[in-house]
């Protein structure tokens, strides 16, 4: 089957990307939507221009779509952007959000394709510990009172990821970041043909919250 997998270079998407390669789906395209409302309801934004290195990283063409991201119209957009493609089906990292899952779903039932989100309904902390294991995964944004500033940058690895479960704990954080507590950015994938090196990053900070910017990258080969 031909497919599309939403991409945005975060956790949840190349959880997507994994499950579908990994499945023996034809992954034709990533499919990054760039909006440019900041508090979008459907699309993660910090980084997302690391998508194309994303895409050369395991080597399957992005296609991007452009929004404003007006609540409904945004979701038009998507719709809009994936008639132009032969797929057979989408592909996506909906956890618990029903909001996007349900708009997504009616999008592929509106252009006859299927719609597949592995991760739906299933436990966030076993999510956040498989992705921690699977991939390189860092916190490139933190939005929620309880993460700080030292956790920007920061990969997500067995000599911090109980800390970190801890503190969703205490105060009340959703373990997967489904709520847009924190946002994720994947350096390396078992789908990835190279992998990605920061060479710059710099912090912004703002009391409560804090985006880590990805400045300069490239692909290296791995090992």
């Amino acid at each position: 089957m031909d497919v599309a997998v939403l991409y945005s270079g975060g956790k949840d998407s190349n959880y997507a990307l994994y499950w579908a390669i990994k499945n023996k789906f034809n992954v034709k395209y990533l499919v990054n939507v760039e909006s440019e409302n900041k508090e979008s309801y459907m699309f993660h934004i910090p980084n997302v221009h690391l998508t194309e290195l994303s895409s050369k990283a395991v080597g399957i063409p992005l296609v991007k779509i452009y929004t404003k991201g007006e609540k409904e119209k945004e979701v038009e957009d998507l719709k809009e952007g994936l008639r132009e493609l032969d797929i057979d089906g989408v592909v996506t990292g909906a956890i618990a959000s029903k909001y996007q899952k349900e708009r997504i779903d009616r999008v592929c039932e509106e252009l006859k394709l299927k719609s597949f989100s592995p991760l739906w309904g299933r436990e966030p902390e076993s999510i956040l510990r498989e992705v921690s294991e699977l991939f390189n995964v860092i916190i490139v944004g933190v939005y929620a009172y309880g993460l700080g500033k030292e956790w920007l940058g920061k990969r997500i690895d067995k000599s911090n990821i109980d800390d970190l479960i801890k503190l969703c704990e205490k105060y009340g954080i959703h373990k997967a970041f489904e709520g847009g507590e924190a946002e994720t950015f994947v350096l390396d994938s078992p789908v990835f043909k190279k992998r990605i090196e920061i060479i710059e990053g710099e912090i912004e900070w703002h009391e409560t919250w804090g985006i880590y910017h990805i400045k300069k990258a490239r692909l290296v080969d791995k090992p």
